[in-house]
């Protein structure tokens, strides 16, 4: 798995650094909404072939389709390996692989859905990783992202801004990009956005274009 930036390189120590405590650090959000959100997720999700960006931990492997053949990656080696840990704890049926979304190494049209949660807020190059999803989706496949984006808040936005440069520094995570308008400008086309709270978290539902005959 290449790192070509420094950026990308970065951002994956954080993660390598955070991994011991990262389910510590989430746990409160995760009780008040974000398990929820994670059900409502992966029951969007179509067709047996699926493959999981930033997987990180495993947190979402409770809410597996019983049917499918999941493929998770993520370019954080600490949290593959909790994730393996967790898998093997709790029988969970995935292949998981060391690979960034920047640079997957799955071949055109391949998975029936791709989904991710709370990952492209810590791309480094977003629209980069969009595109590559977009490539390895079969056409007229599904794209499901649960995402947190910058408010529509005049005030709100302004204060994510400022604040960012720390979240991203202790957490890894951005929390001012626009990944609604990022996955349009990939080439997915948006069937749905559910907004599921402070006009901020988004549930995104796209679909790769049909080829031209």
């Amino acid at each position: 798995m290449p790192i070509e930036t420094m950026s990308t390189e970065i951002a994956r120590s954080r993660y390598n650094r955070i991994a011991p405590v990262y389910d510590l650090m989430e746990g409160i959000i995760e009780i008040a909404g974000y398990s929820k959100w994670r059900e409502l997720l992966w029951s969007r999700v179509e067709g047996t072939c699926i493959l999981e960006i930033g997987i990180g931990t495993g947190k979402n492997f409770p809410y597996y389709p019983a049917h499918a053949e999941v493929t998770a990656i993520d370019f954080s080696e600490k949290m593959l390996e909790r994730a393996k840990d967790r898998a093997e704890r709790q029988k969970i049926k995935v292949q998981l692989q060391w690979m960034d979304v920047q640079h997957l190494e799955f071949k055109n049209d391949t998975f029936d859905t791709v989904v991710a949660s709370f990952v492209f807020c810590s791309v480094p190059d977003p629209i980069r990783g969009l595109k590559e999803v977009e490539r390895v989706c079969k056409p007229k496949g599904k794209v499901v992202l649960l995402e947190h984006v910058l408010s529509a808040n005049r005030i709100l936005a302004w204060l994510m801004n400022v604040a960012n440069p720390m979240v991203v520094r202790i957490m890894g995570a951005n929390i001012n990009r626009r990944t609604v308008e990022n996955v349009a400008t990939s080439g997915l086309m948006i069937e749905q956005v559910t907004d599921l709270g402070a006009g901020i978290f988004k549930l995104l539902e796209a679909r790769k274009k049909l080829l031209s005959p």
